[in-house]
């Protein structure tokens, strides 16, 4: 599933950067190496929510300087998704 997230996530940076997927390094940075603005880091933040329908939380947003912060987060969040809540 991992692997998984990575490549879809990949895909759209990639579509919102202009950058070619086999361009895109895991520990590049969205600003210095892929020259997303702030209109693009919305862009690729909203096209995560919904290919995973997650939501990510604004405060959690300037964390995001990596390609792999944003696998780590959306896998984060997609594994507490999955957790049963334990309601008695």
């Amino acid at each position: 599933m991992a692997e998984n997230v990575e490549k879809e996530i990949l895909k759209i940076i990639s579509e919102v950067s202009g950058f070619d997927v086999k361009e895109i390094k895991p520990d590049a940075n969205f600003f210095n190496d892929l020259e997303v603005d702030s209109i693009k880091a919305i862009e690729i933040t909203v096209a995560i929510e919904k290919k995973f329908r997650i939501s990510v939380r604004d405060e959690d947003i300037p964390n995001i300087m990596t390609v792999n912060d944003a696998v780590e987060l959306v896998n984060k969040l997609l594994n507490q998704g999955s957790i049963p809540s334990a309601k008695v």
